[in-house]
């Protein structure tokens, strides 16, 4: 057996868990020292859509698959289910060592990272630095300051799928192969496929590379060994995502993600950007071409765009404000004090750090070449990515043409694999830098990297006036303020220059005396641990202050207000309009869920929403809403001619907290109701405006071209009635003299099934949303069930490849340790 030597082979892992642990804590310390929880605008959203879910698991131990209490029902998977890998969840606690989520995904990014670092041969002491490189990345800390759990949940073990395949191509096959199956069993359960497409980027080319390398070497064969044994690691663990994959590729068709059915480009916005993911709205938050130097000079382009220079009382703004002597004047300029100076709507710099840009550019002068050419592609094509439509020839091209590149936006996320490749190359050329060791050539070419980035620092300090500082907007402001403006944007890029400068000048001296001796090893590593820590956290704490904390048992966005006891009164199945909370405008029930917290709204906060029900929104309600605010300050608050309201069985109206805030609607059609007539049309758009000009409670408009319907009689005394109710499940009871169409206040969606006294009925889509069902003449139940094959079957699927992935990464392990045992 292998002897171990505990300072050798065992203390730098503790160091490196220890380090990571330490800094985690020391970070979140709210957290663990003040009671306090992280404040994030998302997840309290997610909170308020997910309470009745969480609410009916509770009560019966099922999953509810479906929701009402948002968009007036949508598929609860989309939202939070309990899928069969729970296995695979108790592999990510035992990895968090107990720390609580979501902070711990950054503990984990440190321990995946710094494995990842060590499959490369990159001494542990040294991969501690890169690993907090990783993790503190601004890109990180903001990801988790705005809830995005998921995200950067996915981020954190895409190291160790790296580490996997790594370890699979350089002679640990076994082991690299319950590694990666292990890994991207984790990373599929946070469901982010955005991340995972950004990381098949990077393996591609690392794929790339190798093939080059194996077709010089003659060694194809075993390339393509490895390659089919990755293939199967990656199957297997797509079979814990199985369910999850089935399902969210079901809900993309029908989703504002996927193509709509109406041909009027003018149809073609939703209520948050454009409907089927135009260029328009993937590209909505695109980086200047010169963004990309946040990654080395935080303030580049001002910082965030919630920094106000007007809250310092020191900035030229503000004295400028001062003097004016016009308060009216200074409110109205002091909105467009924002520090920040690029295009976007909404920005934070995402900072890799000084140092890290430092390596990065040492990596690529002094690392292997196949390392170099790796990396420097992915990063290049990380942050031509994140240019969008300010890069559009090739960014257009790619949304256009490459497979599944239009299903995502957000483009500036593509930085995320520029920051995974920095500390990784960075860290691979100081260890060649050493292997090679300190001579004439390398030493000059270690100055050229010092110069390189330092000077580009001191360059941007120098000449930091040849920026206009403004953007298209401004220029309409007093020049006077415009001035003062551009002074103190001016600033903060030369102050963030000269810092940078400073952290890159350490870095490049600690090298530089570790190299000639002067100082000791260890120290070396200390320090750089050091400046890397510091130089990332302190930009971070930029983003992430105090205000990003709460006390536990602070619960007042969720406080039950008047409004919400006076109707939770209601025991009947019913919705709420809510006009009140929204996103600060008042008029947008898709920018909050906080009133599907305590009831079955038709608006909620969801990234996807069913695309139908948004266009339904955009082109009814929105018209139906203006009509009924224009009316309501004419003291007539009567519902009758709004039948988009009332169809979706909108019983309440919420203006306000108060009691007396909430307007009833005595004419909402209730749950069914029998119509007397169809309006036939053969395409979506006609199938629309129908709805939206048409007397719903009488007709039900059908598209013949997707739906047969016979000719129905009517009974006006004909009656249906809900009986029993519960998300996936729903009951009614009708009776008629004739055969009839009774419609549904019950979004259309694949998956729900439905009977008339026990045999199964086809299921019509009426009035662009809703469900109907063609019922005969007499007395009926009629049921309906939410039963998913995406959930049924891919379920039982995710439930098996779980337990299988435990069971392929304990058994590489015993055989690797058991070959390592036999080699000695």
């Amino acid at each position: 057996m292998k002897k171990i030597e505990f300072t050798a082979h065992i203390l730098p892992h503790v160091v490196a868990l220890a380090v990571f642990f330490i800094i985690t804590i020391i970070f979140f310390r709210p957290v663990f020292f003040e009671n306090k929880t992280l404040q994030q605008g998302d997840i309290q959203q997610f909170i308020g859509s997910s309470k009745a879910i969480e609410d009916y698991r509770n009560q019966t131990g099922e999953e509810p698959l479906w929701t009402n209490s948002m968009f007036s029902g949508m598929p609860a998977y989309l939202i939070s289910v309990q899928w069969g890998n729970q296995a695979i969840a108790y592999v990510k606690k035992v990895m968090a060592l107990l720390l609580p989520h979501p902070i711990a995904n950054i503990f984990i990014a440190f321990v995946c990272y710094y494995i990842m670092l060590l499959c490369f041969r990159v001494r542990p002491y040294l991969a501690i630095a890169g690993a907090i490189a990783f993790g503190l990345s601004s890109y990180m800390i903001v990801g988790l300051a705005a809830g995005h759990n998921g995200r950067i949940g996915a981020i954190a073990f895409l190291p160790l799928i790296m580490a996997g395949i790594h370890l699979s191509f350089t002679g640990r096959r076994v082991l690299g192969f319950g590694v990666t199956t292990a890994a991207m069993a984790l990373h599929l359960r946070e469901n982010h496929v955005q991340m995972t497409y950004y990381f098949l980027l990077i393996v591609l080319v690392y794929g790339l590379i190798r093939l080059i390398e194996a077709v010089k070497n003659k060694t194809l064969p075993d390339l393509l060994k490895v390659v089919g044994l990755l293939f199967a690691a990656v199957l297997i663990a797509a079979g814990t995502f199985f369910g999850q994959f089935w399902a969210l590729k079901e809900y993309n068709t029908y989703s504002t993600r996927g193509k709509s059915d109406l041909a009027s480009p003018a149809a073609d916005k939703t209520q948050d950007g454009a409907m089927g993911m135009t260029k328009e709205y993937a590209f909505e938050f695109s980086n200047g071409i010169l963004e990309p130097f946040t990654l080395m000079i935080p303030n580049f382009y001002g910082g965030s765009s919630g920094n106000f220079l007007v809250y310092d009382r020191e900035s030229e703004v503000y004295q400028a404000l001062a003097r004016a002597g016009d308060p009216q004047t200074a409110n109205r300029l002091a909105n467009f004090t924002r520090a920040y100076w690029g295009d976007q709507r909404l920005a934070v710099p995402y900072y890799a750090g000084a140092v890290i840009v430092f390596l990065f550019v040492l990596g690529i002068a002094f690392a292997e070449k196949k390392y170099v050419w790796w990396l420097v592609s992915v990063s290049a094509l990380g942050i031509i990515f994140s240019w969008g439509s300010n890069f559009s020839g090739f960014n257009y091209l790619m949304f256009d043409y490459f497979p599944g590149y239009a299903n995502f936006r957000s483009v500036t996320f593509t930085l995320v694999i520029i920051l995974f490749a920095m500390p990784l190359l960075g860290l691979l050329g100081l260890e060649r830098l050493w292997l090679l060791g300190f001579n004439k050539n390398t030493k000059r070419r270690l100055v050229i990297v010092f110069g390189a980035t330092g000077g580009l620092c001191l360059l941007f300090w120098l000449f930091a006036g040849m920026f206009s500082f403004s953007t298209e907007m401004e220029v309409q402001l007093p020049p006077w303020f415009v001035d003062a403006l551009g002074e103190d944007r001016k600033n903060l890029l030369r102050a963030d220059a000269m810092r940078s400068f400073f952290f890159i000048l350490a870095a490049f001296l600690a090298i530089y005396f570790d190299a000639h001796k002067k100082i000791s090893p260890i120290a070396f590593y200390a320090f750089l641990i050091l400046i890397i820590t510091v130089d990332l956290a302190v930009v971070d704490k930029r983003y992430f202050t105090e205000d990003n904390y709460k006390r536990k048992r602070d619960n007042s966005f969720f406080a039950i207000t008047p409004s919400d006891q006076e109707m939770l009164k209601d025991k009947s199945y019913y919705r709420v309009y809510n006009l009140s909370y929204a996103t600060g405008k008042g008029d947008n029930p898709f920018g909050e869920a906080r009133t599907s917290y305590y009831h079955h709204s038709i608006g909620g906060y969801h990234g996807a929403k069913l695309r139908r029900y948004a266009e339904f929104y955009d082109s009814c309600m929105v018209t139906q809403t203006q009509q009924f605010l224009e009316q309501a300050q004419k003291g007539d608050t009567s519902f009758d001619n709004l039948p988009a309201f009332n169809m979706l069985n909108v019983k309440y109206i919420v203006i306000g907290p108060q009691q007396e805030d909430i307007l009833p609607n005595h004419s909402a059609f209730g749950n069914a109701w029998f119509v007397q007539d169809i309006i036939k049309t053969t395409d979506a758009v006609s199938e629309l405006d129908q709805t939206c000009s048409s007397n719903t409670r009488r007709t039900a408009v059908i598209n013949t071209s997707q739906f047969q319907v016979q000719n129905i009689s009517s009974d006006s005394n004909a009656v249906i009635k809900l009986t029993d109710y519960t998300p996936k499940y729903l009951k009614y009871e009708s009776e008629s003299s004739a055969n009839g169409l009774a419609v549904f206040s019950e979004i259309y969606y694949p998956g729900w099934e439905a009977t008339v006294d026990g045999k199964e009925t086809s299921i019509l889509r009426a009035d662009y949303i809703l469900r109907a069902l063609e019922i005969p003449a007499g007395k009926h139940a009629i049921e309906f069930t939410f039963k998913p094959k995406a959930y049924i079957v891919g379920n039982k699927i995710t439930s098996a490849s779980s337990w299988l992935v435990l069971i392929v990464l304990l058994g590489s392990i015993y055989w690797t340790l058991r070959k390592d045992d036999e080699k000695e």
